[in-house]
């Protein structure tokens, strides 16, 4: 309100800061609850927790500090489960996928390799044939245009 209008504004400030605080309480009681029941802390899942906006626990400094610092705390216990030395689920499924799919081709190429080698040995084989016949066709070829040999 203006200085020139008394108005209701100390009435307004209490009731804000009753908001805030009533906002306040929620926020650590939902911190507290989530801490005991051992679920992650993290600003969405306590907003969702404790009904209150995102941008209130990102503006209020003592929510905030103490949800970054639980969240920091249990980063490292989460961490520990997890070897850093053995590869993710999926990792181990891929690398197995790619070891059949080597194995299958390293197959399919020594087979390939055998049936060419036998297409090879057959091809020679038909060129063989096809040269004697084609020798014996061509001296078959010269005694007939020859003709009968000639008594004198």
């Amino acid at each position: 309100m203006t200085a020139d209008k008394p108005g209701n504004l100390a009435n307004l400030q209490k009731a804000a800061a009753a908001r805030t605080a009533a906002t306040t309480a929620r926020a650590e009681a939902a911190l507290d609850h989530m801490l005991r029941t051992g679920q992650p802390i993290t600003f969405r899942g306590l907003a969702a927790a404790a009904p209150v906006s995102l941008d209130f626990l990102y503006r209020n400094p003592s929510i905030r500090q103490r949800t970054e610092q639980l969240r920091a705390q249990q980063r490292p216990a989460q961490r520990r489960d997890i070897d850093p030395d053995q590869p993710s689920n999926v990792i181990a499924a891929l690398t197995g996928q790619l070891t059949q799919l080597k194995r299958r081709h390293r197959e399919e190429v020594a087979a390939l390799r055998c049936a060419l080698e036998a297409a090879h040995g057959e091809n020679l084989l038909l060129r063989r044939r096809l040269g004697h016949q084609r020798q014996e066709s061509g001296s078959q070829a010269a005694c007939s245009q020859a003709g009968p040999p000639a008594d004198s």
